[in-house]
């Protein structure tokens, strides 16, 4: 059984949760702007966890193919406001969604509890504030930057190179003073890879969970799903319905959603069949 201690708050990885993305950007892929005021933020966090979210994942910069950086402190002044209230609010725990070392502390000082970094703690000072706040985190994999990751993704055999990129930082992290106990993996779903890639690994998921580390899959709304569907990414809840149930069947614990109440019910089913067997 898998508990971790985000902050105080438990986030309970026994089965498949949901994780609800609550993007305080302007520029976002999915939901860009749409929860840009904190009145409009805490009204969908409140609305995520009365939807059985079981984490709320905070970001300030969008990591959508092509985005801009954001500074470190325009990313603080967008986040911290909104962890802080939803950490007063609700009870379940928040994480943030950063890569910059400042962030990171100024996210766990208002309340955030789980460390969620697409660079997988490869920023300046990312690894040390990581090992200084005491709280788990989420290593990401990606292929180059946002801004150019589309451009010409490569791989001799994805999910082992992804695989490997994460047991090296697990590696990194561990070196470092972080108990392996609080790492999770993400294999980056979109973040460098092509439609091919993008099936290749979510065929190959179980490849992905044999190490024992908590796996998040976050698959909603993504381009793999338009390319599929032929769809924009307000027309992808049934695509990433299904993918996030794929996901959770393969042995995922963690998934990734923007529409939190279809997603958990997704889950929920694929949880009880497991648990029959």
């Amino acid at each position: 059984m898998t508990v971790l201690d985000c902050g105080g708050r438990a986030l309970d990885l026994s089965e498949c949760r949901v994780m609800g993305v609550l993007n305080i950007t302007p520029d976002s892929f999915s939901d860009g702007g749409d929860f840009f005021s904190l009145e409009h933020a805490l009204a969908r966090g409140r609305e995520m966890a009365a939807a059985g979210a079981a984490i709320i994942d905070v970001g300030g910069e969008s990591t959508r193919p092509g985005a801009a950086p954001v500074s470190a402190a325009e990313e603080i002044r967008r986040v911290t406001p909104v962890i802080s209230a939803l950490h007063r609010e609700l009870s379940i725990p928040i994480s943030i969604d950063t890569s910059k070392a400042d962030v990171m502390r100024a996210a766990v000082d208002a309340g955030a509890g789980l460390i969620n970094d697409v660079r997988a703690l490869r920023e300046p000072g990312a690894l040390t504030a990581a090992v200084e706040l005491h709280v788990p985190v989420c290593l990401m994999h990606m292929q180059g930057e946002p801004r150019t990751m589309q451009m010409a993704p490569g791989y001799i055999d994805v999910v082992a190179e992804v695989r490997d990129f994460l047991l090296s930082r697990v590696a990194a992290c561990e070196s470092a003073g972080i108990d392996r106990c609080c790492l999770l993996i993400d294999p980056g779903f979109g973040f460098g890879k092509d439609l091919h890639h993008n099936l290749t690994l979510m065929r190959r998921l179980p490849e992905l969970v044999e190490p024992g580390l908590p796996l998040v899959t976050g698959v909603s709304r993504k381009s793999m799903i338009g390319n599929i569907l032929d769809k924009p990414a307000e027309q992808r809840l049934f695509g990433s319905v299904a993918l996030a149930s794929l996901a959770a069947w393969h042995g995922s614990l963690l998934i990734r959603a923007h529409d939190v109440a279809a997603s958990v019910d997704a889950v929920n089913v694929i949880n009880a069949v497991r648990r029959h067997n």
